[in-house]
């Protein structure tokens, strides 16, 4: 005999599953090795984010410099597709971006405004994919009989520390350029508003993105920062902001190794620009003798 009444039924029904947000390292979602967490307060709840540990981020590294091999080789249209693809996976899951925006304290206009303009971002990127090698890349003239030819090829692995401010737009602006130039990713998300970040793991995760081109750590920029700026493994580095102590830190860093550092503020009417995917990008130069 069923003793179970109605008012059981809807006790049942009211029960929401709290979302657990973890890491995203080679297409995956592991909780931190070190089991810490922290604290943020959205607008209905207190959220619990994995605080990434220096182990968890050199995991991310060795995963990093394997995909890149691959990544690097993949055909430009095909970069494309993909690209392409997480703009589609994203637009089916809008509503939910918005909802998330919101309870981040972003007003509905701005939240849905903030969601489409990282769709059409991601769109244009899509576009530049197959194309902006024509634009750095050259026939050079030389004297003697050879061709001489430059083209632009991928850094290798970046990490990026994306603005602290601007939760998805600027999240996914800070690597997607590099991305789309074939380098692999390693990002720390923002402190102060990480979820986006995680939520946007899950979009790249149902995509065709391949596994370990894009990872995504969360936790306080103050303990990471070192390692992802001295890190052997690490080609180049991206930061967005105007903190000059943070600033001379990456630049002093960087140089164990002559990675590359980018610095940028984030201005949300510069972001569409084919030229800075030229900056996680190095230059090759071929010379071919001439057949007479």
């Amino acid at each position: 005999m069923n003793n179970t009444n109605e008012n059981d039924v809807d006790k049942f029904k009211n029960i929401s599953v709290l979302k657990t947000y973890k890491l995203y390292i080679n297409g995956k979602f592991p909780r931190t090795e070190s089991g810490r967490y922290y604290k943020i307060n959205t607008k209905n709840k207190i959220v619990n984010v994995s605080q990434s540990s220096v182990k968890d981020f050199r995991n991310a590294v060795e995963i990093a410099v394997k995909a890149q091999k691959i990544w690097s080789e993949r055909e430009p249209y095909n970069v494309g597709q993909i690209t392409y693809r997480i703009a589609e996976m994203l637009e089916d899951r809008k509503y939910q971006f918005i909802e998330e925006l919101e309870s981040l304290g972003l007003q509905k206009e701005k939240a849905e405004k903030e969601v489409a303009d990282t769709i059409n971002l991601i769109v244009y990127y899509a576009g530049w994919t197959d194309k902006f090698q024509q634009i750095y890349s050259n026939v050079n003239p030389v004297k003697n009989s050879f061709f001489n030819f430059s083209i632009a090829e991928a850094l290798g692995v970046i990490s990026v520390l994306p603005p602290q401010k601007s939760a998805l737009l600027g999240f996914v602006a800070s690597f997607l350029p590099a991305f789309v130039g074939r380098n692999t990713c390693i990002i720390l998300a923002s402190e102060q508003y990480p979820t986006p970040a995680i939520s946007f793991a899950e979009v790249l995760n149902s995509s065709d993105v391949p596994e370990g081109t894009i990872n995504i750590l969360t936790g306080f920029n103050d303990e990471l920062i070192k390692h992802l700026t001295t890190h052997m493994n690490i080609n180049g580095v991206i930061y967005y902001g105007n903190n000059k102590d943070k600033i001379k830190t990456i630049q002093e860093n960087a140089a164990t190794n002559i990675k590359r550092t980018i610095i940028r503020n984030f201005d949300e009417n510069k972001l569409e620009n084919p030229y800075i995917i030229f900056d996680t990008l190095e230059t090759k130069t071929i010379w071919q003798p001439r057949i007479i």
